[in-house]
């Protein structure tokens, strides 16, 4: 083979290890070539499933109309909006079922990895789970990578498994801001266990607690420093601690990090009525634990529906719920509103320039959202 055949990407010392090569081409007489021009290429239209298909779908349990309703669920456009409560309003009789479980830790804890363990024994139980698992959205760009059905491969093929990732979107607290709506679609999917992974990024991740049944906490062992870096307020809205990776060289360390944690949460106050939190080992390499930790959510379950705490908690975060989209919706108004968009960005520069204060600028700006003359 000649060096001109030589493909661009070919090793220099063995070209012949290659499969492919590239060849000069040559104009023959006669043969003429011809080329339409002004070619349009379009996407190719999916067309919007109608209400009553995704009602009638999510019920039976179709995964890909699962997967469409949530993205409805999830749009910022104003139409999908309408249809979203819709669809919402129909679905909510159906809806509630499910035990609803909140899953945050550092960064680094094995979060996905304890989800794609515990969901698959879950799913080995016969129950149905919904991963709603939220990846934090960048500030530069507001994208998000969106890789936890990478990183759950083996459960996100399990027919009994949906995992939905969902970027923040600008929402603080670790979760998206329609994640409660989503729940509420997974559950009338038919979905009984349902688990939220937070992004974690720390002790912000508290609007989780206002959403779930029940909360737990991913830990690493070492938990000298890992209580220097964690305040208690994390600690004291978690149901149960969970050391992670417990195995091989670190199963000792993580029996004496749990001794230690539950030696501090003895002193605190439990965030959960008549319910002492503990911690617990798990492996999920070694599928250690996973059992006792889905007991332990269990007896949270039984013993919380017997002394009515339970119910309380659903009615409470129904009602924080409706102030969260209270002041959604007024943010949203308040930014569309003509004369707001109109003058931010003049008051904008002036607070960057100094020429006049934040407070005087949102005075001026909710005067014109009301329709003050100055």
């Amino acid at each position: 083979m000649s060096e001109d055949q030589w493909p661009e990407w070919s090793d220099p010392n063995h070209p012949e290890s290659f499969s492919s090569i590239i060849r000069k081409g040559q104009e023959q007489e006669g043969n003429s070539v011809s080329i339409q021009k002004n070619i349009r290429f379009q996407k190719r239209s999916t067309r919007e499933p109608e209400m009553e298909d995704l009602y009638e779908g999510i019920l039976r349990g179709d995964r890909s109309l699962l997967a469409r309703a949530i993205t409805l669920v999830e749009s910022n456009a104003e139409q999908h909006f309408q249809k979203a409560q819709v669809l919402l309003q129909k679905l909510l009789p159906h809806s509630g079922n499910a035990i609803r479980i909140g899953i945050t830790g550092v960064p680094g804890a094995g979060k996905s990895t304890f989800i794609e363990a515990f969901g698959t024994y879950l799913c080995e139980l016969g129950h149905r789970v919904a991963v709603l698992a939220i990846d934090p959205s960048s500030k530069l760009s507001g994208g998000s990578i969106l890789g936890d059905k990478t990183r759950m491969e083996q459960l996100s093929r399990n027919p009994k498994a949906f995992i939905r990732p969902s970027p923040t979107a600008g929402k603080l607290g670790g979760v998206h801001r329609k994640t409660r709506e989503s729940m509420l679609v997974c559950e009338a999917a038919g979905y009984d266990v349902i688990l939220v992974e937070t992004v974690g990024v720390g002790q912000s991740e508290v609007i989780i607690r206002d959403m779930v049944d029940f909360f737990m906490l991913l830990v690493l062992t070492g938990a000298g420093d890992e209580l220097q870096g964690m305040k208690k307020g994390i600690m004291e809205l978690a149901d149960a601690l969970i050391v992670h990776k417990a195995d091989g060289a670190n199963k000792l360390k993580a029996e004496q990090t749990k001794k230690e944690f539950n030696r501090i949460l003895h002193f605190l106050q439990p965030s959960t009525k008549g319910w002492e939190t503990k911690a617990y080992t798990c492996s999920s390499v070694k599928k250690e634990g996973i059992s006792e930790i889905w007991k332990v959510i269990q007896s949270f379950e039984q013993t919380g529906k017997a002394s009515g705490v339970f119910g309380e908690r659903r009615k409470f975060q129904a009602r924080d719920w409706l102030y969260s989209m209270i002041t959604d919706q007024l943010q949203y108004y308040f930014y569309q509103h003509p004369n707001v968009k109109s003058l931010l960005p003049k008051y904008e520069n002036e607070v960057i320039a100094g020429d006049i204060t934040v407070s005087n600028a949102v005075e001026s700006l909710f005067a014109a959202f009301f329709g003050k003359k100055d």
